[in-house]
């Protein structure tokens, strides 16, 4: 009864603060311009489908626009050249990676933002500036949804009074013993190798920067690496747990999380250490004017926070932790499942996009030579 109280109460403040920036908007009826349509490009997917029920679907039922969209996320930011060059560009709002929007932005492909100025405060009336996670906003960028790459383990190769529950403990043979699987690419791994071997969180990068740090993070995974099957799909780790195979696997949370909770398999996630990436929007050049009231309204608290209804992907805004109510289909309670969500966060690492930009083809190459050994 106490978490039904819970999930209505904030529903009910939910969507008193829905209805507030509506106001703050100006969309009533009587003052929203003529409907028109907006091409929105994003994932495909259950990502996009949580995008529709979020966003897209109460905003067309709000006003009269109609959204199309446009399943380019993964050729984005080609797709932004090609237009741009041919002077014709039909994308109104694109979902992008901060790293392909580092790009774009130099190359002028899409709007700089003046995140305080055209983005919802807080309920309590933080501005976005100070609201958004840590790198959730870029010169040219504004995430909404905190994504992780995790550790989860299957709980029934271990016995209930012994279960993992750190990083460390994934490097551990002694006391945790089976096979791993980890994803076939130094990213993640090194990471992790070196707050297994005592570096804090969030001293990870300045170590890496140095060939003492890359030795030390090789030699951890040395600890490890006769009992890791390497994996190159998203769908490798879950199954690989699923028929115990191994005991451990690196993975897409909201892989996990689907595992856990549609298909019911014994799962858990070690958010200690989680590297997480952030996943959101860009503007292309010369269409802010079209799509600033939609991005204001889609990248609000509670929309946010309304996403998580239908994927375990974090909201990117801090002030909506309180708001994340429970799955759509299933009724339980997201917010523990969040990447985001407090206890989990304590230990994350944001994925160092400029790091890899600079290093990815150096330590690729070392880490395939190394495999190789």
């Amino acid at each position: 009864m106490q978490q039904r109280k819970r999930s209505l109460r904030k529903g009910a403040l939910g969507a008193a603060i829905a209805l507030a920036g509506i106001a703050t908007l100006g969309l009533s009826s009587g003052a929203q311009a003529e409907p028109q349509t907006l091409n929105i490009v994003s994932w495909g997917g259950a990502y996009s489908m949580s995008q529709q029920k979020a966003y897209h679907e109460p905003w067309m039922a709000m006003n009269g626009d109609e959204i199309v969209n446009i399943d380019r996320s993964g050729n984005a930011l080609a797709g932004l050249r090609a237009q741009s060059q041919a002077g014709n560009v039909t994308w109104d709002l694109v979902d992008m990676l901060p790293a392909d929007a580092m790009i774009a932005c130099a190359e002028g492909l899409i709007e700089p933002l003046d995140h305080d100025a055209l983005l919802a405060a807080a309920p309590d009336g933080t501005p976005p500036s100070e609201d958004f996670v840590d790198g959730a906003l870029g010169e040219c960028f504004v995430a909404s949804i905190v994504y992780s790459n995790v550790v989860a383990f299957n709980t029934e190769m271990f016995p209930e009074d012994k279960q993992p529950s750190t990083i460390a403990d994934v490097f551990d043979l002694e006391n945790f013993p089976g096979k791993r699987t980890l994803m076939r690419k130094p990213i993640n791994n090194l990471e992790w190798a070196l707050v297994a071997d005592g570096v804090a969180p969030e001293d990870v990068y300045d170590v890496l920067e140095t060939e003492e740090g890359i030795q030390r993070a090789f030699a951890k995974l040395d600890t490890i690496k006769d009992e890791v099957i390497w994996w190159e799909e998203g769908a490798q780790p879950p199954q690989l747990l699923a028929d115990k195979e191994v005991a451990f696997g690196s993975a897409y949370n909201g892989r996990i999380f689907n595992a856990m909770v549609t298909e019911d398999q014994p799962f858990e996630i070690i958010w200690d250490a989680q590297v997480f990436e952030l996943d959101g929007w860009v503007v292309p050049t010369g269409k802010l004017d079209k799509v600033k009231d939609y991005l204001y309204f889609a990248t609000d608290t509670v929309r946010l926070a309304d996403q998580a209804k239908y994927i375990s992907y974090g909201p990117a805004r801090k002030s909506s932790s309180e708001f994340v109510s429970t799955h759509a289909e299933t009724g339980i309670e997201m917010e523990p499942h969040m990447p985001t969500y407090g206890p989990n966060f304590a230990t994350a690492i944001p994925k160092n996009d400029e790091f890899w930009a600079d290093y990815n083809d150096e330590l690729t190459q070392r880490f395939n030579a190394w495999l190789a050994q």
